[in-house]
C-alpha cells in the first residue's frame, strides 16, 4: 500500500488565512511496504508480490459480489458491502493521513476508490469524565477518534430522511428507538466479519497546495466503535474515493472543478519516490512524457466504479479475438480502473488470449514457479531483454489507446523472476486495470466533463 499525506478540499471553504487563490490540491503518495507501515521490517520482492496477490484475489471477488448485490434489491443487499481491513480483505492500497475534529485529531486511513463511506475508528458513547476519552488518543494501542471531544461532531439523526432514505445505499440500518438516535450502519460479511457505528457530519481540517489551510466542514463520516474480523493494522480506517454521492472524491473534487487525478510510480521503486493525487485540475503540476490521451468515462455503467468502455486488447499490433460480451457491462462483462487492486484482473477469454500472446515472447526462458504466487507464468529472468516484448494495447471505443509500459505486465517478482502480470477472473466477470498496470501514467478523473484523461509520466512534479 502507498502512503498519502493527504490535504482536502471542502463543500464551504473556511478561510483560516486569507483567501486562498489556489484551485487544486496535492497529496503526496507512499507505497504500503514503506517501513512505517511494515514495523521497520524490510520484506523481500517476492513477499511484497504475495501480499499484493492476497489482496487483489479478495478484493476482486468482493468487487463481483458487490456488483451482484447492487443489482438485487438495496434491502437484501445492504448486509453485502464490502467495507473492511485493507489488508484483511483487499480494500486499498494507499494510505492517506488526514486531521478530523474541532480540535482535529489525526488518523490514518486506507484510500480506496471502491469504498463509499469514509469511516475511522471511533468512540462515541463515552463522557468527556471517561478517562479513555482523554488518553492520548488511543484504546489498546491504537489511535480513536473521541467523537464526544469535538465540537463539530453532529450525528446524522436516525428519524431523518438522510438516514432512511440517502444513507440506505450506504447500508444504514431502519432501527430508530428515539428521534435524538443517531442512524447506524452494521457492515457483514459472508465470514461473519463486521464494521459497525454511527453516521456524523464533522469537519476536516487541510493544508492548500499554497500552504495556506482550510476547512471542509459537513463531512459524512463514519464513527466505527465495532469491527469484528481481522484487525487494521497501523491504520485508522478508510477514505471512500468512489463514484458515489457522499464519497470523499465526489465532494472534494466538486470543490475544486469536479476533477481528481493521481500519479504513482514503479511499485519497485525506492520507498521514497514520490507519488500524488490532485484534487483540482492539475495545471502541469505533474510533468508528462508523452501524448495526452481521453476517453469516455463512464460513470453510471457499473455503479460506484470507474468504468471504461473497452472494446479489445492487442499484441505486437494484432487485435485479440476475444467476444464483444466480454468488455459489456449490460452482459455481465465491463472494465473499470481501480487504484486498490495492484494486478490487472481479465475475464476468461481475455485472459487466455492475452497469455497465449504474450507466453510466445518469453518462451525461451526456463519456467519458474513461485510459492505462494498463483500467477500462470514466471519465468527466469537472467538475460532478459524487455525490448523484445511485444506492445500491448487497451483499445477504447472512441479510438484512444491506452498503451503501458512492458514493465507493467511483465512484472518483476523476485530476484531473477518475472511473471506475466495478469489474473483471470472467471466469466462473467468484471475486468479490472490494476494500479502496476497503470504505473508511470498522469490519471485524471474528470467528473463533471465524464473523461477519463490520462498520459505517460514519471511523476515528478514541474
Amino acid at each position: 500500500m502507498v502512503l498519502v499525506s493527504m490535504v482536502v478540499a471542502q463543500q464551504h471553504v473556511d478561510q483560516m488565512q486569507h483567501q486562498h487563490d489556489s484551485n487544486s490540491i496535492t497529496l503526496e503518495l507512499i507505497h504500503r511496504h514503506a517501513p512505517q507501515f511494515t514495523n521497520n521490517h524490510p520484506i523481500t520482492q517476492h513477499q511484497r508480490l504475495v501480499d499484493l496477490l492476497y489482496h487483489d484475489i479478495i478484493r476482486h471477488g468482493i468487487m463481483s459480489h458487490r456488483r451482484r448485490a447492487k443489482e438485487e434489491d438495496p434491502l437484501t443487499a445492504s448486509i453485502k458491502m464490502p467495507l473492511a481491513s485493507g489488508r484483511d480483505f483487499g480494500i486499498g492500497q494507499y494510505i492517506t493521513s488526514f486531521k478530523v475534529g474541532t480540535p482535529s485529531q489525526k488518523f490514518w486511513l486506507i484510500v480506496d476508490t471502491g469504498s463509499d463511506l469514509t469511516w475511522i475508528r471511533c468512540r462515541y458513547r463515552c463522557s468527556r469524565g471517561d478517562r479513555s476519552c482523554t488518553r492520548k488518543g488511543r484504546i489498546n494501542r491504537k489511535r480513536v477518534f473521541h467523537a464526544p471531544l469535538s465540537s463539530s461532531f453532529s450525528p446524522v439523526p436516525c428519524f431523518s430522511e438522510m438516514c432512511k432514505v440517502e444513507l440506505m445505499n450506504l447500508f444504514s440500518l431502519t432501527t430508530c428507538p428515539t428521534p435524538i438516535t443517531p442512524c447506524a450502519y452494521d457492515y457483514r460479511y459472508s465470514d461473519g466479519s463486521a464494521a459497525m457505528g454511527v453516521f456524523a457530519n464533522e469537519t476536516v481540517s487541510a493544508g492548500l497546495t499554497n500552504g495556506r489551510k482550510t476547512r471542509l466542514h459537513n463531512v459524512l463520516i463514519g464513527c466505527t466503535d465495532s469491527f469484528q474480523g481481522p484487525t487494521l493494522q497501523n491504520v485508522d480506517g478508510i477514505m471512500g474515493l468512489a463514484n458515489t454521492k457522499y464519497s470523499f472524491a465526489t465532494n472534494a473534487a466538486a470543490t475544486f472543478g469536479g476533477k481528481f487525478s493521481y500519479c504513482l510510480v514503479d511499485h519497485l521503486s525506492h520507498l521514497n519516490a514520490t507519488n500524488y493525487i490532485i484534487f483540482g485540475t492539475n495545471r502541469n503540476q505533474v510533468k508528462v512524457s508523452g501524448n495526452t490521451r481521453h476517453t469516455k468515462l463512464e460513470l453510471d455503467a457499473i455503479p460506484s466504479f470507474y468504468a471504461v468502455n473497452v472494446i479489445g486488447i492487442s499484441v505486437g499490433n494484432k487485435m485479440l479475438k476475444v467476444p464483444m460480451q466480454v468488455w459489456d457491462a449490460s452482459e455481465g462483462g465491463g472494465t473499470i480502473i481501480d487504484s486498490g487492486t495492484s494486478l490487472t484482473f481479465l475475464a476468461d477469454p481475455a485472459y487466455q488470449a492475452v497469455m497465449e500472446a504474450l507466453k510466445v515472447s518469453v518462451s525461451k526462458y526456463q519456467r519458474v514457479k513461485l510459492d505462494g504466487v498463483p500467477m500462470e507464468y514466471c519465468f527466469n529472468s537472467e538475460g532478459f531483454n524487455g525490448s523484445l516484448v511485444p506492445k500491448l494495447i487497451i483499445h477504447f471505443d472512441d479510438g484512444a489507446r491506452f498503451e503501458p509500459h512492458w514493465n507493467s505486465y511483465v512484472i518483476a517478482a523476485a530476484a531473477g523472476v518475472r511473471c506475466l502480470g495478469f489474473l483471470p477472473a472467471r466469466f462473467p466477470a468484471l475486468s479490472v486495470i490494476g494500479n502496476i498496470m497503470q504505473q508511470n501514467y498522469l490519471w485524471e478523473f474528470d467528473l463533471k466533463g465524464k473523461r477519463l484523461v490520462f498520459a505517460p509520466s514519471s511523476c515528478n512534479s514541474s
